[in-house]
Parts: C-alpha cells; sequence; structure tokens
C-alpha cells in the first residue's frame, strides 16, 4: 500500500476532482437512513447515488481520483483508466480531504475540486461551474441544505478549512466561510445530500427503493 507521501497522479489535465465515497457494503453506508428504511434498502440507494456520481463525472474533461473510506477496489462501478484510485486517510473527515488536497497540489493540479458521492441533484454542470469560477475566485463551496457542504473547490491549501469542524452537524458551512473571510468565495446553488429519510421521502426517484 502506497503511504500518503508516495501517492502519485496520471496527470493530463490542470484540474481534479476528488470523489469521495464509501465502500457499499451492508450496514456501512448511509446508517442514519437505514435506521428507518433498513440496512438493504439504504445499501441500495447509496449504490444508485454511486451509480449517478459516476455518470455525471465520467464525461468531464479534468482529471477525476476517487478516494475509498476503507480498501481500494480494483473491480467496481469506478472504471480505472477514467478515475485514479486512493484510499481516504486521516481521523476524521477533514483531516481525510487536508491530506487529499495537499497530495493533489504537491502534484501540481492548479484547480482541485472535492464532492461527496450521495448527491442526487448535482450534474456534472455544477462541477464545471466550480472549476470555471475558480478563474475569478479564491474558493467556491456547494451549499447542502443541511449545513455542511456539497462541493469544495480551491486553488492553494486553505489548511484551517479543515481543522475544529464538527463534521456531520449543521454549523459546518458557517464555520468554514468564518475561516474564509478574507478570500473570494463563490457560492453554487443548494443541494440535498441523502443522509436521513426526510432527504428521500418527498423524492419520487427513491420510491423503487421504499417498497
Amino acid at each position: 500500500m502506497n503511504n500518503h507521501n508516495e501517492i502519485s497522479f496520471r496527470k493530463q489535465s490542470r484540474n481534479l476532482l476528488l470523489i469521495f465515497t464509501r465502500n457499499p457494503e451492508l450496514g456501512k453506508v448511509k446508517t442514519r437512513l437505514a435506521k428507518t428504511i433498513g440496512k438493504e434498502a439504504a445499501l441500495n440507494i447509496y449504490r444508485f447515488l454511486l451509480e449517478h456520481t459516476k455518470q455525471v463525472t465520467q464525461n468531464l474533461s479534468c482529471d477525476k481520483a476517487v478516494y475509498y473510506s476503507a480498501k481500494i477496489r480494483e473491480n467496481d462501478i469506478w472504471d480505472a483508466t477514467t478515475y485514479q484510485k486512493h484510499q481516504q486517510e486521516g481521523s476524521d473527515l477533514g483531516e481525510r480531504m487536508h491530506n487529499a488536497f495537499q497530495q493533489a497540489f504537491s502534484t501540481g493540479y492548479e484547480k482541485v475540486v472535492i464532492i461527496g458521492s450521495d448527491l442526487p441533484d448535482v450534474t456534472s454542470e455544477h462541477i464545471n461551474d466550480a472549476f470555471q469560477k475558480l478563474n475569478s475566485n479564491d474558493v467556491v463551496m456547494g451549499p447542502a441544505e443541511d449545513g455542511g457542504y456539497y462541493l469544495l473547490g480551491i486553488k492553494k491549501l486553505h489548511a484551517n478549512i479543515f481543522q475544529h469542524k464538527d463534521w456531520g452537524t449543521s454549523t459546518v458551512r458557517k464555520d468554514t466561510l468564518n475561516d474564509l473571510q478574507n478570500e473570494s468565495v463563490h457560492l453554487l446553488e443548494t443541494l440535498n445530500d441523502v443522509d436521513v429519510f426526510d432527504d428521500i421521502k418527498n423524492n419520487p426517484t427513491f420510491n423503487q427503493f421504499l417498497k
């Protein structure tokens, strides 16, 4: 296994998209959702969201790297010719994101955008727009309805935005923007990520999983 100083990217573009995923295993994904709809349905929904993430990212012109929460999978939906594969390193989400961005910038990428993999409404346009807006802004953020963010794009490492946050709570975006008050920040449209039953109950896309 590479240790995280040795991570190498196949660099073809100056732009890199980081995709943070969880390994789709029963009982390990969407645990808050599973409390309401059961582990099996929660896993099926997460697989659906992963597939959606792949559809909207696979044809983007930037380089792409999937960061796995646990073991890197060779034969999964992420085609290794399109997606570079790495493992998340760090004790909390902030540290894991920080390390991924740091690896990207030390490789020479100029603009780096991160997204999660639980966004039913994210489109290729959101991601292209994020790279575009980094031409004239220091930071681009996609606000999530729950007070966090679903996308973050930067041109250099801002270490403080990954520290001292209550990850997974409604204060994350506010605290992060507070750290960035001296930078120019562009906000994309607000989207909803899927964490709990309320996030899907009024979205007909998910009815097929709730039989």
